[in-house]
């Protein structure tokens, strides 16, 4: 069923309304990135352990990233509407839930709840968008999803930083509760799919050897040179239990009737190379939504609003540039249209690079903006470019095949930065003799509404030059991500 065929087949389907429910999804899903990263000082503040801080983003990283790949499979043999449905309903369990936590160890516990029903939201939210509308009227409809990130990022770090500041931080898990059910009441009333209805062969045993995989991964990335020495027999087991399911993995793969990746998708040149950049700007962006409002407040003193929008710019520069990508890819194509958002993320990230303690949220911000303006450019013409080279029967699983691949993204880099952090920040504290025997959670102390909670002004300083300077790596990382993500565009086939 292609999407020509659909647009005739789906003659019950109301476009304009479910292409607003879509959209309702999507901004549910974008709205928590960016509110959770403006809240999460304070969240931290409030619960305390510090350490545990990228595990936030992991534990749901983790888990959107897992089940991305298994949601396109099924919304391939059993319809889009259903598994989406699912997918919100979870999301909005794991929401709820999250706004109750008590502790670091049960948000994180929560926020992997979450991301088992993000997993469905982004990718069929897209796939039913590359349905119902045909490959002319993609590249412009793809522009008004990516007007969702611009809208979340205007909302998100203005009304998050509101709630931090004069409610609580527990709302910003609880005002996803509406959105969702007003997205699923519109997907249910205006979405009417006809398809024949097949026997689900998902590769569960694949999944299981993934899960253990990147999970290990990811617990050492965090954890080592911090809590496991990277030369330490534990370190050495773990390496070798992640080669081991990774290489299981691969093996089950090649057997299956129907693998989570279909390693034959990889064949074509622009979609491996789009999904390889995919995974390297997923680590990008993670370690700017991350960790950038914690360099605003910690190291340049501000409070959680102005460092909600110093990351607000990334996501208005995102729509903005995809809007004007769906228009440039029907004029030089997707090729010359990645590489000028590929210029854009190497000065986003060079200007990371430059940035200084005294430099201001306005120097954040623009930084932010570039970044912004490169991941829309390059974005919306992987998702365009993908969904015109596969069939009906795969487009479910391509999608989420990228999507998957900047989720995966996400996830490696939450826990290599937050990894990066710790250790450097650990580093750092441990050569300097005027720390006072901080510790790593001692930046507590910076953020929130803590007011520095009475400590001496001398270990201010110390913890705050600490910070900046762990910071300043994780952003050095950032820019040579940008940087390789161009490198590899270049080589996207000149022929469209």
């Amino acid at each position: 069923m292609d999407s020509e065929a659909s647009v005739s087949g789906l003659k019950q389907t109301k476009r304009p309304y479910v292409l607003a429910a879509v959209m309702l999804a999507m901004f549910m899903g974008a709205v928590e990135s960016t509110i959770v990263s403006t809240a999460m000082p304070d969240i931290v503040s409030d619960l305390g352990g510090f350490s545990l801080y990228g595990w936030v983003f992991s534990a749901y990283l983790l888990m959107n990233s897992v089940t991305v790949l298994i949601y396109g499979k099924l919304s391939d043999l059993l319809g889009r509407k259903p598994i989406i449905s699912i997918g919100i309903i979870l999301f909005l369990i794991g929401s709820t839930l999250c706004g109750f936590a008590q502790s670091m160890g049960q948000l994180i516990l929560y926020r992997f709840i979450q991301g088992i029903g993000a997993g469905a939201v982004m990718p069929i939210a897209n796939t039913i968008i590359g349905d119902i509308y045909t490959k002319e009227e993609r590249a412009k409809v793809q522009g008004y999803l990516s007007s969702v990130w611009g809208i979340s990022a205007i909302v998100g770090p203005a009304v998050g930083g509101i709630l931090v500041e004069y409610v609580s931080w527990h709302f910003v898990f609880w005002m996803n509760i509406p959105l969702g059910v007003l997205s699923l009441l519109g997907i249910w009333l205006f979405f009417h799919e006809h398809l024949e209805k097949k026997n689900a062969e998902i590769d569960y045993l694949g999944a299981i050897f993934f899960t253990i995989a990147i999970s290990s991964f990811m617990f050492l990335l965090v954890e080592g040179g911090v809590n496991i020495g990277w030369r330490s027999n534990a370190s050495v087991g773990i390496w070798f239990g992640i080669v081991l399911f990774l290489g299981l993995f691969i093996w089950q793969e090649k057997r299956a009737k129907e693998p989570l990746v279909p390693f034959a998708i990889w064949k074509v040149p622009s979609i491996a190379i789009a999904n390889v950049v995919s995974f390297i700007t997923g680590v990008m962006l993670i370690g700017i939504s991350s960790f950038l409002p914690t360099y605003v407040q910690g190291v340049m003193g501000e409070n959680a609003t102005i460092a909600g929008f110093a990351l607000t710019a990334m996501s208005i520069g995102w729509p903005i540039a995809s809007t004007v990508s769906g228009r440039l890819l029907l004029k030089i194509g997707y090729r010359y249209t990645s590489l000028l958002g590929g210029i854009f993320l190497v000065i986003g990230g060079l200007l990371f690079v430059f940035m200084k303690s005294s430099s201001g949220p306005l120097w954040a911000a623009v930084s932010s903006f570039f970044v912004g303006v490169g991941m829309g450019l390059t974005s919306t013409a992987f998702i365009v470019s993908i969904q015109s080279t596969v069939e009906w029967q795969q487009r479910g699983i391509a999608t989420a095949t990228n999507m998957f691949m900047r989720n995966l993204g996400n996830t490696v880099g939450a826990a290599l930065l937050g990894g990066i952090l710790n250790s450097r920040l650990q580093r750092y504290l441990e050569h300097r003799t005027d720390s006072q025997h901080a510790s790593i959670n001692s930046i507590n102390s910076l953020l929130g509404n803590s007011g520095n909670r009475g400590i001496p002004s001398s270990l201010v300083s110390v913890l705050r030059n600490g910070l900046s300077a762990s910071l300043h790596t994780v952003f050095l990382f950032v820019f040579f991500c940008g940087l390789l993500s161009f490198v590899l565009v270049m080589f996207l086939p000149k022929k469209e």
